[in-house]
């Protein structure tokens, strides 16, 4: 495995899931990293200096060498393309790319808008539909729960891959948001795989309890 010159730079919030993922992955890959912590609360991210990096003013974003990366999903997909020349966080052939590239839509839209969305109620009081993104939570858990009856991981297979990591941090912390897992056995199974693996990190858990739905 190839490994950055001198660290990685990860700017992102200790309670932002998508920075997680980000570095979820550099640990597992034991790339090493500097972190920068923009303190989203006291709106740092909407500074012209962190505008310069990622215009829509969001964590995470990583510098590695000469190369600046925004967005969480496109930060892993990089990461796991450069530096694990193995392939098996990101398949390399057609059809496994385009699986990854299914749950990472997934990442993107119901699991941002359904247990995500009921995070942020919780946490920084976020307007949301609750009723709408207590429904998408269901919708996309049901199906990941179906997916992993017959097999370990979200991607077939006998190993992770980054659709695992792009899925993790805001499943795992759904109940911060009043989404309780114990109805999806095979969901809080694959969680507990997913901690299993070595250089698993964890992120910091929302010091304001949630409602249970």
């Amino acid at each position: 495995m190839t490994t950055p010159v001198r660290p990685i730079r990860l700017y992102s919030f200790p309670l932002s899931g998508h920075a997680h993922r980000v570095e979820l992955l550099l640990s597992l890959l034991r790339l090493p990293f500097e972190r920068v912590t923009v303190d989203l609360v006291k709106g740092e991210q909407k500074k012209p200096d962190f505008l310069s990096k990622n215009a829509f003013g969001q964590v995470p974003v990583i510098e590695d060498g000469d190369i600046t990366l925004a967005d969480s999903n496109a930060i892993i997909v990089y990461l796991a393309s450069r530096y694990d020349e193995s392939g098996r966080w990101l398949p390399r052939d057609p059809v496994g790319a385009a699986h990854v590239q299914r749950w990472l839509s997934a990442a993107a839209g119901p699991l941002v808008f359904g247990p995500g969305s009921l995070r942020l109620v919780q946490l920084f009081g976020s307007k949301f539909d609750i009723e709408q993104c207590r429904a998408a939570a269901a919708q996309l858990f049901g199906v990941m729960n179906q997916q992993l009856a017959t097999q370990p991981w979200l991607v077939a297979g006998d190993a992770p891959t980054i659709a695992d990591i792009a899925l993790y941090t805001y499943t795992a912390h759904a109940p911060e948001g009043g989404v309780l897992l114990e109805r999806y056995e095979n969901v809080r199974a694959w969680l507990g795989r997913i901690e299993a693996l070595p250089g698993f990190v964890r992120m910091k858990a929302s010091p304001i309890p949630a409602d249970a739905s």
